[in-house]
């Protein structure tokens, strides 16, 4: 398992601004959607979101080519927030 540290070294994921949306959305169920390239980091972002909100989370495994690329059927599982993260202008450092 990949640690937030190591991922806060090669992204910026604006983890804060997703806690803030969690919370003024009032979001229990949260699915997350990441790049094959994050998903080694997955669990170390439920940890934290975990410990600063009161949701709980499903990480979706399939492959996500961008934010067009919105899981299908996932009314069926009720939830309340979709985050998905990306590679955006601040790519990995070298």
């Amino acid at each position: 398992m990949k640690s937030l540290g190591e991922l806060d070294k090669k992204y910026d994921l604006e983890l804060d601004k997703v806690v803030k949306k969690i919370k003024s959305s009032k979001a229990k169920l949260v699915l997350l959607q990441f790049p094959d390239g994050l998903k080694p980091y997955a669990t170390a972002v439920v940890d934290f979101l975990e410990e600063n909100t009161d949701a709980e989370f499903i990480i979706w495994m399939e492959s996500c080519y961008g934010a067009c690329d919105t899981p299908t059927g996932i009314n069926n599982l009720g939830v309340d927030l979709v985050v998905q993260f990306g590679h955006s202008g601040k790519m990995p450092r070298y």
